[in-house]
């Protein structure tokens, strides 16, 4: 009983390691930039915004989660966040948005693709949408990289051989 238990309490260590792989959830508001480094240890990558700067834990290329946690000028928690979500990705706007602005936003992405199709790179993000569902988002940037069209669409992993 007593192995029983151990292995459903590992079970559950595990599943909520997998839902929040950085266990990011609990970062205070006017937490220490060190505690979040002893926290979730180092970014993938850091980037300035107005005020202070943003700590980037993505799991892309594989992953689907990426946190965003901004700092202020201090070095504190201002904020802490998962991204790869259809609420943020509705913040983008073609035409305005930049490269610079999704990254920003999102962190870097899963894949640069360039298909004959497009004249210019398209960035592509992997997360999970409400239902669990395993996504692409695709950000569209002219030869400027300026944002012209991003969308949603299905990753369809472990689906049937569809060429028969």
């Amino acid at each position: 009983m007593r192995r029983l238990l151990a292995l459903s309490a590992a079970a559950l260590v595990l599943a909520a390691c997998a839902a929040n792989p950085f266990n990011a959830d609990g970062i205070a508001v006017g937490a220490s930039r060190q505690e979040v480094l002893a926290r979730l240890g180092p970014p993938s990558r850091t980037v300035a915004i107005p005020g202070g700067e943003r700590l980037q834990y993505s799991l892309q290329p594989y992953g689907q989660f990426a946190w965003m946690v901004d700092l202020d000028a201090a070095g504190r928690v201002t904020r802490a966040r998962q991204v790869l979500d259809a609420v943020d990705f509705q913040r983008i706007v073609p035409g305005q948005w930049t490269r610079d602005d999704v990254e920003r936003e999102f962190g870097p992405p899963a894949l640069i693709e360039r298909v004959g199709s497009w004249d210019g790179p398209i960035l592509t993000y992997r997360w999970r949408d409400t239902d669990r569902s395993d996504m692409f988002y695709w950000v569209y940037l002219d030869g400027r990289n300026v944002v012209q069209r991003a969308h949603p669409g299905m990753e369809f992993i472990n689906a049937p051989n569809d060429r028969n």
